[in-house]
Parts: C-alpha cells; structure tokens; sequence
C-alpha cells in the first residue's frame, strides 16, 4: 500500500521505494529507507503535506511524492 493511504496515528514499515531516481534520492536523504518503521503524525487540508516521524526524524512530504513509499502496516 501507499504511504499516503495511512490514517494519522497509524505505524508501518517501509517496503521500498520507487519512482524517478531523483525523487528516490531525496526520500534516501531524508531517511526513508526499506525496512524502517514511520508513523503518520498529521496530514495537511486540502492535499497538503503529510508530517511523518521515521525513527526520531520528523519531516514533512508533499503528498504526490508519498505515492512513491509503499509500505506494510506494523
């Protein structure tokens, strides 16, 4: 499943990435990588970003680039 498709509160572990190799560089940078556990802390109105926790790292992402993390739910 997507990231995006995660309610605020629930928990999951990272499957993989996909997309361009730009944007894929970027969630590396970040701290997406396969196997970490991330929570959904709050989604943004209107499509807006969604604020992820990955370990002890909060970061905000833009919503179309959350398509690119599948994830299963922990």
């Amino acid at each position: 499943m997507e990231l995006s498709s995660l309610k605020v509160g629930e928990t999951a572990v990272i499957l993989e990435l996909s997309g361009e190799p730009s944007l894929q560089q970027r969630l590396l940078a970040l701290g997406f990588r396969p196997g970490k556990r991330i929570k959904i802390l709050r989604k943004a109105w209107l499509n807006g970003p969604l604020h992820i926790k990955i370990g002890t790292t909060e970061v905000m992402v833009r919503r179309r680039d959350t398509s690119a993390i599948k994830v299963i739910i922990d």
